[in-house]
């Protein structure tokens, strides 16, 4: 275990950034009296060469990025070991990296997992979180220049599971980080998503969707932090709820410097209640220091299921519950489509459809 940090404060619920979580249902990953075990906890389900997976000890590989966030700070109190996963220069992966999470045995964990993709190197991560958890988590991609990632997280956990993460870019110049983030199991699972840029020319494309259903609690909270010129930024998240008490949050943050000339960014929330008792909490925000960017912007909508599509629909001789499964999937397959895996896709829309059918939505 590494030395333990001074600067832990556990979160009231007062504070902006835990006003939406059920603190009580955190499973001890935010309470000072609870030990974390520290865990490696991403394996390589698939061996391509230019990927090289090594664990190394905290002190021999720290952090590239300062956070704020309270489960992150208690979470790096108890790491020892980190998993780095190395793409090589040049390296133009073809075929998806797939990667599971093992160990993971239902009491408090910490894990802490770097991702470096060379100059110029080109690949696709497929995460897949399945199981009972009850985990911290922290994912660091350090991006060179001209380099390219696409990275999957896939949360299928358990109906109990609880999982607190930060997934954390910085882009290089000329590089692109591209994110799709599914959440569609799990008791509480709150995940954030953040970018920093260090050199021109750089981009990240942020997409997400979240399906909660009864008592579920999923949040996502993104910050994009257009710190150098000539940068680009999109955010496209979409979510649906069933079910009593299921709750999403979105929180979508954009922070345009004031030496951040020729920003180009915008972000999207929709939400889909598909039935009473839910709840969708949407905040889009974006400050800018400067005038001088190409453009900026943010919108945001929470609406009811469509009658209007399911009675076109059923017009046409589709019966009423396989229309109204035809216009979810119609309305998550914007995203699902950026995975270009059948069989993930409809491995997420058959759980989907399954957990409809419990709450008789």
């Amino acid at each position: 275990m590494s030395t333990l940090t001074s600067n832990y404060l556990a979160p009231t619920g007062r504070e902006e950034a835990w006003r939406f979580t059920p603190l009580a249902r955190t499973g001890g990953l935010l309470d000072s009296a609870v030990a974390l075990e520290s865990v490696n906890s991403i394996e390589l389900r698939t061996s391509l060469a230019g990927v090289n997976l090594s664990v190394k000890t905290a002190s021999d590989l720290p952090a590239i990025s300062i956070s704020e966030d309270s489960a992150t700070i208690r979470a790096r109190d108890f790491i020892s070991e980190v998993t780095h996963i190395e793409i090589a220069k040049d390296a133009n992966l073809s075929e998806p990296i797939i990667l599971e999470r093992r160990g993971l045995n239902g009491k408090p964990q910490a894990s802490r997992t770097l991702i470096t993709l060379g100059v110029n190197s080109h690949a696709t991560l497929i995460l897949v979180n399945t199981g009972n958890a009850i985990l911290a988590d922290e994912i660091e991609f350090d991006l060179a220049s001209g380099s390219n990632l696409t990275f999957v997280s896939l949360q299928e956990w358990d109906s109990k599971a609880i999982h607190l993460g930060r997934q954390h870019a910085v882009v290089g110049k000329d590089a692109t980080f591209n994110s799709i983030v599914v959440t569609v199991g799990g008791s509480l699972v709150r995940l954030l998503p953040t970018v920093d840029y260090s050199g021109p020319g750089s981009s990240a494309d942020l997409q997400g969707l979240y399906f909660a259903t009864d008592g579920q609690h999923l949040e996502h909270r993104l910050f994009v932090n257009h710190n150098v010129p000539n940068a680009k930024s999109r955010v496209n998240y979409k979510g649906a709820l069933a079910g009593d008490k299921a709750h999403t949050v979105w929180i979508g943050d954009v922070y345009i410097r004031a030496n951040a000339e020729g920003t180009d960014t915008y972000e999207l929330n929709r939400n889909l209640l598909l039935s009473d008792g839910a709840r969708a909490d949407s905040v889009p925000n974006l400050e800018i220091e400067t005038g001088e960017i190409v453009g900026a912007g943010h919108a945001s909508t929470t609406g009811r299921f469509d009658d209007e599509q399911l009675f076109y629909l059923s017009s046409r001789g589709i019966p009423a519950e396989l229309a109204r499964r035809l216009v979810i999937r119609g309305f998550f397959a914007e995203i699902i489509g950026k995975i270009k895996s059948e069989e993930i896709e409809n491995r997420l829309m058959d759980r989907i459809d399954s957990e409809l059918a419990k709450v008789g939505a």
